[in-house]
């Protein structure tokens, strides 16, 4: 993949999203759910609970069948079983990656994974329409991911406000300094900070160090991706986020239930 494709990837991701919902609204309509925009707490969701239960050393596990950087993961392993290993072995949620152009994903696998493990998931999307939070819900999603450099403000408010209606927690992913000014004086429950450039995919860890005085201290913080040894998760800890998402150094593993145990430590 060239640099131009590289940076260009996230416009593409965004633009494919876009048309498959407008073919998808064409055949479906977006119901709105009842009018209950509470913030959520351990309390009432189960997203929240799982991670809380294990502040400071809960690790949210990924299944993803691919990426635009390693291609397709298809055959490379078993995705309820490696939902369940997870389950196995520590991990205290799952993350599932439903984009199906780039990342090769569904809505389908994401309920699927929730079977098989039991454990809460966070439905890790692009969204572009409100249709999507409603599969997600569907689909046995706990949590719905929310990047906020796709959004305004007031996009960014309403799409969470939606989530929380449909009993889901949002999981606001930022990046950098612009993102996190989308935040506002807003209560969150759940803000994430990808050490992955969505833009160029370079990783570097140092990103969530860098960002975390700025990150709402109401707010359950986690780190994403780049995350490989139990020291990172350790120093991570030791700086203050609460839970780790953890995706790469697991699914690329020869054996995944013995690197969780490991990075757990």
């Amino acid at each position: 993949m060239s640099p131009t494709q590289v940076a260009d990837i996230l416009v593409q991701i965004v633009e494919r999203r876009r048309q498959r919902m407008a073919e998808a609204r064409a055949k479906q309509t977006f119901t709105e759910p009842p009018r209950r925009p509470v913030v959520q707490t351990a309390g009432t969701n189960d997203f929240l609970a799982a991670l809380s239960a294990q502040r400071g050393r809960a690790v949210i596990a990924e299944i993803k069948m691919g990426s635009p950087s390693l291609g397709s993961l298809e055959g490379r392993f078993e995705p309820l079983q490696q939902a369940r290993a997870y389950a196995e072995n520590g991990a205290v949620a799952l993350s599932v990656v439903v984009e199906p152009d780039f990342f090769h994903g569904s809505y389908e696998l994401l309920a699927a994974c929730t079977d098989a493990s039991g454990l809460p998931a966070v439905a890790k999307d692009f969204i572009v329409d409100p249709l999507q939070l409603q599969w997600a819900k569907r689909a046995g999603a706990s949590a719905v991911l929310l990047i906020a450099a796709l959004y305004s403000y007031q996009e960014l408010k309403e799409y969470a406000r939606l989530a929380r209606s449909y009993g889901m927690v949002p999981l606001i992913e930022t990046h950098e300094l612009p993102d996190l000014m989308k935040l506002g004086d807003d209560v969150w429950e759940l803000v994430g900070v990808n050490n992955r450039n969505l833009r160029t995919f370079e990783v570097e860890i140092t990103t969530s160090l860098a960002l975390l005085p700025s990150l709402p201290p109401g707010a359950m913080k986690v780190s994403e991706s780049g995350i490989h040894s139990a020291d990172a998760i350790g120093t991570l800890a030791g700086a203050g986020f609460d839970a780790y998402l953890i995706g790469e150094a697991l699914l690329l593993a020869d054996d995944p239930e013995a690197k969780l145990a490991e990075l757990l430590s």
